[in-house]
Formats: C-alpha cells, sequence, structure tokens
C-alpha cells in the first residue's frame, strides 16, 4: 500500500483528456458522514412520537410538563450510560459548537484563580480555535501522520499559568485518533483539567477516561442537527460564558429542543449497539479506498494514521489538482464528499490540519462513511475518481 509518499510523474508520461462533465447514470452516494450523518431510522421514529408527548415545558409541575421531564431525564440517562458518566453531569446544548465552546470558556472561566491560559492541539475543531483565540493559548503540534507530540504537550501542561487544555479525541479531517489517556495523566500530574472534543468519536469508538469536560454532536452519529452534548465531571469548576440565573449549573439559556434530544439519545443507543459490527465493516471499506486510491492514482498522498484511525473516514491528497474542482466534478457523478484544503471565501486558505501535519493539501477529498455506504457504491466511487484527477490535471497541461 503506497501511503505517506508520492509517486514523481517522469517528464514524458502523457495524461489522457478525459471528459469528466458528463452525468453518468448511478444513484448519488452520500460520502461526507464527518460532517454530517444521515438521520437514523430510529431517530426519526424517537422524535415524531416526542412529538406527540414531548411538547410541553419540563420545569412545569402540570402532567404535561411531567411527561416532558420524564422524557428529557429518560434522554439523559441513555447517553450518560454510553459516555460512562453520571446523568447530572450531562448537559443538552444547541449544536456541538455551542457545546465545545462552552465547555472551554466556561472551563476557563472557572479556573480563574488558578489560571487564565489554554492549551490545545494544533488540530482542534475550529470551533475550540475560535475560543482559544479570546484567551492566552500555546498550541502543541502533531506529527505527519496528524498524532499529538505528547512531550510538547507534557512541558505546555506543566507551565505555570495554565487554567485548561483542549485535545480533540480523533480527527474530523483525517481520522488519526489521538492518545487522550496519555495527555489525561500529564494534565493530570499538573492538576490541569481536560477538555476532549469527541464530536468524530462518540457514537463511533469509546474516549478513554481521564477527561474533565466533554463534547459531543448528534448529528455525527445519526441523530437530528441541533443538538450538542457537554459532559462536565462532578469536582470540575465550571462557570457559564452565558449571563443566566444558575452560573455553575451548565445548561444553556432558553427551552430545550426536546423531540431532537430525544431523538439524539436514541439514534445514540441504536448506533453504539450496532457499533462493532458496522465498524468492522466500514473500516474494510476505508481499507479498500486506501489500497485503490493508491494503486491508481498517481501523485497521490493518503493522509493520517493508517492504524490508529476512526473506522469510518479517510483523507488523500492529490498534487496538481483543486480541491474544489475535483469536489464539484466528483458531485456532478453523484458523489458528495469533502475537502479539508478547499479555499471559501471566508477563509482562503487550506486546511489547518493539513498545514500542521505538514502533509501535501492539494487536491484533498475527505472520505466518510455511513451505515447507508454499499461496498458497490464505494467500487462507483474508484473507478471514477482516476478518470476525474487525470482530467483535471489535463485541463491545467500537467
Amino acid at each position: 500500500m503506497r501511503t505517506g509518499k508520492i509517486k514523481s510523474r517522469q517528464p514524458d508520461d502523457t495524461v489522457p483528456c478525459v471528459d469528466y462533465t458528463g452525468d453518468p447514470a448511478g444513484a448519488a452516494v452520500y460520502l461526507d458522514a464527518a460532517t454530517a450523518a444521515p438521520l437514523h431510522p430510529v431517530a426519526r421514529e424517537a422524535m415524531l412520537a416526542s412529538l406527540a408527548d414531548g411538547w410541553a415545558d419540563p420545569t412545569r409541575l402540570y402532567a404535561a410538563g411531567r411527561r416532558a421531564q420524564q422524557l428529557h431525564e429518560a434522554a439523559t440517562a441513555v447517553v450518560a450510560q454510553i459516555l460512562r458518566v453520571r446523568p447530572d453531569e450531562v448537559s443538552f446544548w444547541p449544536s456541538g459548537t455551542a457545546a465545545a465552546q462552552a465547555a472551554v470558556l466556561g472551563g476557563l472561566a472557572g479556573r480563574r484563580r488558578s489560571g487564565s491560559s489554554l492549551v490545545h492541539s494544533a488540530i482542534e475543531h475550529s470551533a475550540v480555535l475560535h475560543a482559544a483565540r479570546t484567551v492566552e493559548a500555546h498550541e502543541v503540534g502533531v506529527d505527519r501522520t496528524g498524532r499529538l507530540d505528547l512531550d510538547a504537550w507534557e512541558r505546555a501542561v506543566s507551565a505555570s499559568g495554565v487554567a485548561l487544555a483542549s485535545l480533540i479525541s480523533a480527527s474530523h479531517e483525517v481520522g488519526s485518533v489521538q492518545p487522550v489517556a496519555a495527555a489525561a495523566a500529564y494534565c493530570a500530574e499538573s492538576g490541569v483539567p481536560l477538555f476532549v472534543d469527541a464530536a468524530q468519536s462518540v457514537g463511533r469508538v469509546p474516549v478513554p477516561d481521564g477527561w474533565s469536560l466533554l463534547s459531543a454532536s448528534a448529528h455525527k452519529w445519526g441523530g437530528p442537527p441541533g443538538v450538542g452534548v457537554l459532559v462536565v465531571r462532578k469536582g470540575v469548576r465550571w462557570v457559564s460564558p452565558q449571563p443566566q440565573d444558575d452560573l455553575y449549573r451548565p445548561r444553556p439559556a432558553g427551552a430545550p429542543n426536546l423531540p431532537s434530544i430525544v431523538a439524539a439519545a436514541a439514534s445514540l443507543r441504536a448506533v453504539t449497539d450496532s457499533g462493532q459490527s458496522e465498524n468492522a465493516r466500514l473500516s474494510a471499506l476505508v481499507d479498500r479506498i486506501r489500497d485503490r486510491v493508491a494503486a491508481t492514482v498517481p501523485d497521490v498522498e493518503i493522509v493520517g494514521d493508517p492504524v490508529d484511525r476512526l473506522p469510518h473516514l479517510v483523507t488523500f491528497s492529490c498534487l496538481y489538482v483543486d480541491g474544489e474542482a475535483l469536489l464539484h466534478a466528483l458531485d456532478r457523478h453523484g458523489f458528495a464528499v469533502s475537502s479539508g484544503s478547499s479555499c471559501t471565501s471566508s477563509t482562503l486558505r487550506p486546511s489547518h490540519v493539513l498545514e500542521a501535519m505538514g502533509v501535501l493539501s492539494h487536491g484533498n477529498v475527505r472520505v466518510s462513511l455511513h451505515s447507508g455506504v454499499t461496498g458497490a457504491d464505494v467500487d462507483r466511487f474508484l473507478a471514477v475518481l482516476p478518470g476525474l484527477v487525470a482530467g483535471i490535471r489535463a485541463e491545467v497541461g500537467m
């Protein structure tokens, strides 16, 4: 398997001009589950049921309110059991982004007397990086596979004035699983709480113990959008970054979206119950993609850890290819994928994750699978990809 290396093209190589602009036959295939997984059938059923039974304010004492409170408590208990925490440590937020930023800002506010700086990895989600820009922060790098530099992490968290540390559980762009347990141990030695952004892990793989705060996002595991999970362990000081009556109890302002919360918990239970067999199936499909892309697409680099990785996600970069052009070409052939390095009108820069890893970022494609993706879907994608890459390169004279 050719991973981590780029095979240079010889000067006399020629690339045929391939027509990749047509509209070939084949059903649309969604391959961007890392952004948002399709709604799980169980989530749909649970949401419809709770719309009829969970519309009332769960803080009220009349019968409809008590019923809504029972649904909320049941959903909380399910999530707490799966995450191996206490129900009173779990709260639901309007999104995974809101939960992650509440964890960072609330964790820093709760530790004002101990310090004011944040230690975080270079590959955190942008939601965490945006929160980090509001305080003094120290960034810890990663190696070429996207794995945290543990020696640098130990030095950073042991410095004076550190209030909180933040580490993503697994890279949302390249799938590399981070050494959360080892990072948590260094934090514990220095008395620094660790926040783990587990958006890509929850519902996929267990998150190691040792953390103090954790966030997750329901639409990553097949729940509805608009539901984030925040866990703050007992004994961890947390102060709400929002003005509200109870500053020390993690919860967002406003009424909870109870039908979506119930649906999120139901789908999390469903994907967790089928997790072992589904992870094995998706991991085999990812291995197929890694092998075939490396063998059939010249000048390609498969990025991320080939072993310690999420089971459903693979990322590769194609030299001499514009990422947005490749995404549009794949979309015209019915494949929805993501690109970590596509420049956008808001950022005009490539992926900070790929930059931190020091890997190729041109023509970057992230493929992330869900339970509805079949082997035939993957094979059709692998059959189409080489011609599209060759056609784009031919257009720019490569």
